[in-house]
């Protein structure tokens, strides 16, 4: 309720909008009043029972709805998670072909401490000399066709790698920032589009926060 709300409020404004929420309980989506233009489609998808497998999943949900239905629909997707609440304008200078968010965590270190995928056997592998940011797998999107290339390729490396045995470090966001290191992303977004002021002091060049985290029990989650 508070996404949606928030996202009334700052998200594209006087844009057509439309929001479309994966959940496995879609009678469970608040009723929010929406402007002019903008529409709520709830589609339904199943669950799993490891956090790390819902995580993972999105990839495979959003290319399957691209085709689906999205190339149809919209000329842009801007895939966040849900969990988070929109606390200033968010409108289209975000908008590119392929966009990507740096990760609050990493934007000012150095290539080293990036917790990229460095097991060689992993689609998701990344060398120690390669990538230039790391990303937030919360926050990206781009044109219908190239979320929809992205997306599809980060799920058949995660089919290679679970029929291999292998989960990505950081799930789907290390499949994400493989992507990124060979598919160079044509707009690169600031962590003002994605922080967590209970994990992270806020720096006093970062003047605005867009998008930011609500306060939870990350444990109670996902177990």
């Amino acid at each position: 309720e508070l996404f949606l709300q928030t996202a009334e409020r700052y998200f594209m404004v006087g844009h057509r909008v439309t929001y479309y929420v994966f959940t496995d309980r879609p009678a469970d989506v608040p009723s929010v009043p929406l402007a002019e233009g903008r529409q709520l489609v709830v589609l339904e998808v199943r669950n799993y029972a490891r956090w790390q497998e819902v995580s993972m999943h999105r990839m495979e949900m959003i290319s399957n709805f691209s085709r689906q239905r999205f190339l149809r629909e919209v000329d842009y997707l801007v895939c966040v998670d849900v969990d988070m609440k929109f606390s200033d304008q968010v409108g289209v200078e975000i908008l590119s072909p392929l966009f990507g968010t740096l990760h609050p965590s990493f934007f000012r270190a150095p290539r080293e401490s990036f917790t990229y995928e460095r097991r060689p056997q992993s689609q998701a592998y990344i060398p120690r000399d390669e990538g230039d940011f790391y990303y937030a797998g919360g926050f990206f999107g781009g044109s219908v066709a190239e979320v929809l290339r992205l997306t599809s390729a980060c799920h058949q490396a995660m089919v290679v790698n679970q029929a291999n045995g292998i989960e990505a470090v950081w799930h789907d966001e290390s499949h994400l920032n493989r992507y990124f290191v060979y598919h160079k992303p044509t707009k690169v977004l600031s962590p003002e589009y994605l922080w967590d002021e209970q994990m992270l002091q806020r720096p006093p060049f970062l003047k605005r926060l867009r998008y930011v985290a609500v306060p939870k029990n990350h444990a109670e989650i996902r177990h």
